[in-house]
């Protein structure tokens, strides 16, 4: 279900808490947001359709990944600044991101994955997990 995107920074603000296999519903529909909004969006967090839950979803290319209760286990020692724009906040902002990650997360069917992100995608991720955080980039 395509849902509204949030724009309450105070909402935005408030750390998620995990998500649960009861939680598979958000995820797809934070792909079918996602998917609405292709055209001016490459990730979104479950906060940003008003669930407080760790679920995030991206865009690479064609394909869509939805990752519940994603965390980075690993990380490169090489960074670069950028400036990133978001769904739910006018503007863009300069932050710091790694130029690849290893994050483990729970798939679709809640089963544990291991995956390397590098360039672009790793910085939608890292982007994303920040909204899981409450911190606003």
């Amino acid at each position: 279900m395509i849902r509204d995107i949030v724009r309450d920074t105070f909402f935005l603000a408030q750390p998620s808490s995990l998500a649960e296999r009861r939680d598979v519903a958000i995820a797809t529909d934070l792909i079918d947001t996602l998917k609405a909004n292709a055209d001016r969006c490459v990730g979104l967090a479950a906060n940003m359709i008003g669930e407080r839950k760790c679920i995030i979803a991206i865009r690479m290319g064609h394909a869509y990944l939805a990752m519940l209760n994603p965390t980075v286990v690993r990380k490169s020692k090489e960074t670069y600044e950028v400036s990133e724009g978001c769904l739910s906040l006018d503007g863009e902002r300069q932050t710091v991101r790694y130029k690849w990650i290893e994050v483990e997360y729970r798939d679709l069917k809640f089963k544990k994955q291991k995956q390397v992100f590098r360039d672009f995608p790793a910085e939608i991720v890292q982007h994303e997990l920040d909204h899981c955080a409450g911190i606003l980039i």
